[in-house]
């Protein structure tokens, strides 16, 4: 009897979730006064877990995160999985499967010939074979090749489960990555019908769900747009910072396109760089499709590049101004203790600038240190 009461509080609690509003909307516009920004778990609890691993999630919502990052590339067999990047071989053990050795290829990605393994290539039953490692070399590798790769439903699941274990929401921010490269292989916006029929399955498929979809194409979020009413955000990137601040678009020959531009935009023969998506004309016509944008952090706050090597903050742009102008939500991305060039070595002091400039939520690899710097901060 005591088992049929708890399985059916479960039950109850994940219609919860996928019916009810936030428990802090943040989602219908630019934050009012009395709303923190969001915390954003990016890939995870990385910093210290293997990313995108139901592990580093679990972990981000323990520290305190609003929501968790899944990037989702495609299998072979049409899976939505989670993953960085297409190529495998930077957060997996894939180099040391023998069974796996022939499936190491060279595709041409957003402009880019890149030789590794690929997603695209594996099946769900083989990609869940591998085991995830720590990307990142200064950070702690004990946990590689412990966790499995998960599905975008086994995040969703996730999602749920501990929303109802820690009573408050917990909302997901998925990423569609390059869905030019991956629709090839199938029809067109295969990835994003999928992504869309997920989101309905779990109950999402609704403007005041908790969960944002974020992409650098601007197509596919057109797409999903005209789809579903679920919250859009368009990323934006820039190649490099130059010496003075400004933000270079221009990419060399044979690197990703997609640093400098929507690789839709370059496929299709439009020049237009992400500049565009910082001027009045480019914030009007993301908002016909997007209820925000999330830029890299240079575009709000940029440094000099001193002769010394010291670095020099600059006044924040109007971007933000710009984009609450045309009511869309700011979420920059990544905070990570490792790039000093806006804290100084105080991670805690390069939260605070941002939450000063007014962004409405923003990505991080340190979780812990977001939640205590929103805590520590005098708005």
């Amino acid at each position: 009897m005591k088992l049929l009461k708890s399985m059916m509080l479960f039950i109850i609690a994940l219609v919860t979730f996928s019916s009810c509003e936030y428990i802090d909307d943040h989602s219908s516009g630019p934050n009012p006064d009395d709303k923190k920004p969001l915390i954003i778990a990016h890939r995870g609890a990385q910093s210290v877990l293997p990313e995108h691993t139901l592990e580093a999630y679990t972990k981000a919502v323990e520290l305190g995160a609003d929501f968790i990052e899944p990037d989702l590339v495609l299998t072979k067999d049409g899976h939505l999985v989670v993953r960085h990047e297409p190529m495998l071989s930077g957060t997996t053990n894939v180099a040391d499967l023998p069974e796996f050795a022939s499936l190491k290829t060279t595709k041409e990605l957003d402009g880019k010939m890149v030789t590794d393994w690929f997603a695209i290539d594996f099946t769900l039953a083989q990609i869940k074979k591998l085991k995830a490692r720590q990307a990142f070399n200064s950070r702690p590798k004990d946990f590689d090749d412990m966790f499995e790769i998960p599905t975008f439903d086994e995040v969703i699941l996730l999602a749920k489960k501990q929303s109802i274990k820690t009573g408050r929401t917990v909302g997901i921010y998925p990423e569609i990555k390059h869905p030019l490269f991956h629709n090839e292989f199938f029809e067109a916006h295969t990835m994003e019908d999928k992504l869309i029929r997920s989101i309905k399955k779990a109950g999402l498929n609704r403007k005041s769900a908790p969960i944002f979809v974020q992409c650098f194409e601007v197509e596919s979020l057109q797409y999903i747009n005209s789809k579903s009413p679920v919250k859009l955000v368009q990323l934006i990137s820039t190649y490099n910072i130059n010496k003075d601040g400004s933000l270079d678009y221009n990419v060399p020959q044979g690197d990703f396109i997609s640093y400098g531009s929507p690789f839709d935009f370059y496929a299709n023969g439009d020049s237009r760089t992400y500049e565009f998506f910082t001027t009045e004309e480019g914030m009007e016509f993301t908002a016909t499709y997007a209820d925000g944008i999330g830029p890299w952090k240079p575009f709000i706050i940029s440094y000099k590049t001193e002769d010394s090597g010291e670095f020099t903050l600059l006044p924040p742009t109007d971007f933000i101004e710009l984009a609450h102008k045309n009511n869309l939500l700011v979420h920059p991305y990544t905070f990570r203790n490792e790039n000093t060039q806006w804290s100084g070595g105080n991670p805690e002091s390069e939260y605070h600038l941002f939450f000063d400039a007014g962004v409405d939520g923003l990505f991080t690899d340190y979780t812990d240190e977001a939640v205590h710097a929103l805590n520590t901060w005098d708005n």
